[in-house]
């Protein structure tokens, strides 16, 4: 009698438990079910971005980049020489937008005001007058005359990451070669993508001999050398940033070309655009209305790559001493200084941590995008 009803007991959990195994399957079906027509709900775009969120490493490396990319924007408040706001004898200036002589605060000379000079720095800030400085209270170009120690200078209290071999403060540079590099990148990226798109774009649709004339003349161009001819001109001309912008705009298009020539070969003979032409619908219509938003994929993918690797173009060239001139900030300038002056640790390691960490937040923004543009996922 034990034995059955030990029996009866086991057949009886038995039954329970494939009872409850049979409504969780239910539940998560139902679970699936209702996500999914969610899903259906949601427009193309609004799925990727959902997708591209669901990478949480290119999400947050997309804030990362986002934020410290805003604060740069804004250097000239959060590192230079003069003050933000100074009151002095009862009255306001703003040496930040207007030149004031040393002469306003009691100085002795009718030059420009060095607000980090200890005789102007005790006469504004005490007997009741009060300055606003800086979290870093160094421009890019700033030199500190009144440093303790010898240039290059180890990090101190005046200088948090240290100075240059021209006592420069090295936070500043990183600060505006930072924003400099990344406004270089999307310019030239901009550049190349508008380029790319529209010789692509004319390739891809009309074929035939138009396609194959301009592919001759795009590999004649790309076996030119790129770095010598930069070299020339850079004797030629004097080194300036635009300089730098239309001799690499030159050469940066042809990667994404390739792949809009693709696409727009892929769908010259689609359904939806031999409609259109059998309704009279020009060529050019038919290219930007039609064809070109459904060949988007490839370019927003590209994009992140392209702006890391236009970084990385300037910051090599300006190692060479081939990029922008030498006063300007420049990560690449670091580098050299940091190769010239070994003994100076915090140059080399500060610059290449910064470069690095922008080139590893670009990648990771890149995996993410790829990742949300790709349609089988969902």
């Amino acid at each position: 009698m034990a034995a059955m009803k030990n029996s009866s007991n086991s057949t009886h959990d038995m039954q329970a438990a494939a009872a409850q195994s049979v409504s969780g399957s239910v539940d998560g079906s139902d679970q699936v079910a209702i996500k999914t027509q969610e899903l259906l709900h949601l427009s193309p775009a609004q799925r990727g971005w959902l997708r591209f969120k669901n990478n949480k490493r290119g999400y947050y490396s997309l804030w990362i980049f986002t934020v410290l990319f805003v604060i740069s924007l804004f250097a000239e408040f959060i590192s230079n020489d003069k003050p933000l706001i100074v009151k002095f004898n009862q009255e306001y200036y703003f040496p930040l937008f207007n030149d004031y002589p040393e002469t306003v605060f009691d100085g002795d000379f009718e030059t420009k005001t060095d607000y980090n000079d200890p005789y102007i720095k005790n006469k504004i800030t005490s007997n009741g007058n009060w300055a606003v400085y800086p979290l870093n209270p160094y421009r890019y170009d700033s030199i500190n005359y009144f440093a303790e120690l010898p240039n290059p200078a180890r990090p101190s209290a005046q200088n948090m990451l240290g100075t240059d071999d021209r006592g420069r403060d090295v936070l500043a540079r990183l600060i505006y070669g930072f924003r400099l590099s990344v406004l270089f990148a999307l310019v030239l990226t901009a550049i190349g993508v508008i380029i790319g798109i529209i010789i692509g774009a004319l390739q891809g649709y009309f074929a035939g001999k138009v396609d194959l004339v301009t592919q001759r003349l795009i590999e004649i161009w790309s076996s030119m050398p790129e770095l010598y001819l930069l070299i020339i001109f850079a004797s030629i001309f004097k080194p300036s940033i635009a300089l730098l912008i239309i001799l690499l705009s030159l050469f940066g298009w042809m990667g994404l070309s390739d792949y809009v020539r693709a696409e727009f070969l892929r769908g010259r003979n689609l359904d939806y655009v031999q409609a259109a032409k059998s309704m009279g619908v020009s060529n050019v219509n038919i290219m930007l209305k039609h064809l070109l938003p459904n060949s988007m994929v490839p370019v927003l993918t590209f994009l992140p790559f392209r702006i890391s690797g236009s970084i990385l173009a300037l910051t090599s060239l300006d190692y060479l001493g081939l990029g922008v001139p030498p006063s300007t900030p420049s990560l690449g300038e670091l580098l050299s200084q940091g190769k010239e002056n070994i003994e100076a640790w915090w140059l080399s390691m500060t610059t290449f941590s910064v470069l690095v960490g922008t080139l590893i937040l670009l990648i990771f923004i890149g995996e993410a995008l790829r990742e949300a543009l790709d349609t089988r996922r969902g």
